[in-house]
């Protein structure tokens, strides 16, 4: 299948050489200085052919501790037995793995594959337990005449996050082209399944961890702050009907949140996520990403 279009980083990062000249002499040797380079990213449809690998990784990362429970190969073939739904974003062609991708599923469609069957009860477990998401776990029912769409999108860390709104506005074309089509893609909802995180207190001895600094505190008012992977999970959740996190079910070992600090005194400690959003606003919830993330009115 043909890529889609090449574009480059939107930040367009400039040559570190540029930017050392304009530093004192006495600065040039300094630790802030590092080479930049210019990368060219490039938009594909899901390729059967190379994608497979690369998005069992991004699926592991995904559903984090929890991706054990699933079949992720299954999962990534899901994916890619629709080509024409979803994009993959790549730097070096092809027929190299994804770096990023995001797509959409019809769970109802699907719900005869026992991956579909396994994440629906997944998912309606984690809302059923969530006081912030009581309208989810009705929708997931078989009995439910919802057609729930359910997102995936994952991208390693180091993605600019300006790769995100292309996919978006993609699938949105995209599922119009299917419904003129009479493909099953007339959703009542969009489900996105998502990370986040909050600080923990290190659990490292006292001497080895720096107590939390009292601005935190008292800014979080006692209160757990919920952090995002995905900055756009915060303007999606503007348009949504409901969203809220959920602990994972898979336990870890004590200490694991110290081995991913978000800062020098806390550890991060994981979770999923849900946005729930009615097919009508998904347009506009596309539009608020599109204007955050390309800092479009600022």
């Amino acid at each position: 299948m043909a890529k889609r279009k090449p574009e480059r980083d939107p930040e367009d990062l400039p040559d570190a050489s540029d930017k050392n000249k304009q530093k004192d002499d006495d600065e040039s040797g300094s630790d802030e200085d590092m080479d930049m380079v210019n990368v060219d990213f490039e938009w594909f449809d899901p390729q059967p052919a190379f994608d497979f690998h690369g998005l069992k990784t991004l699926l592991r990362q995904l559903l984090d501790v929890d991706n054990q429970l699933f079949d992720l190969s299954a999962l990534a073939d899901l994916i890619l037995s629709q080509p024409l739904l979803g994009s993959t974003v790549k730097v070096d062609g092809n027929e190299t793995d994804p770096y990023a991708f995001l797509t959409v599923l019809n769970l109802e469609t699907h719900k005869d594959k026992k991956v579909i069957q396994d994440l629906t009860r997944y998912l309606t477990k984690k809302s059923s337990s969530s006081s912030t998401l009581p309208a989810l776990a009705p929708l997931l029912e078989s009995s439910s005449p919802a057609q729930i769409g359910l997102i995936l999108t994952e991208r390693f860390i180091n993605m600019p996050h300006e790769i995100v709104p292309p996919m978006y506005t993609m699938l949105l074309e995209e599922i119009q082209w299917a419904l003129q089509e009479k493909e099953p893609y007339a959703f009542t909802h969009y489900l996105v399944l998502s990370k986040c995180y909050s600080e923990v207190q290190s659990s490292l001895p006292s001497s080895d961890a720096r107590p939390p600094s009292s601005k935190k505190s008292k800014k979080g008012g006692g209160r757990e702050e919920t952090f995002y992977f995905h900055p756009e999970d915060e303007v999606l959740q503007k348009h949504a009907v409901e969203w809220g996190s959920f602990e994972y079910d898979t336990p870890v070992d004590e200490g694991a949140s110290d081995s991913k600090r978000a800062f020098q005194e806390l550890g991060v400690k994981p979770k999923g996520h849900l946005v729930l959003i009615e097919a009508g606003k998904f347009e506009g919830a596309v539009e608020g990403v599109r204007t955050f993330l390309n800092g479009d009115g600022q």
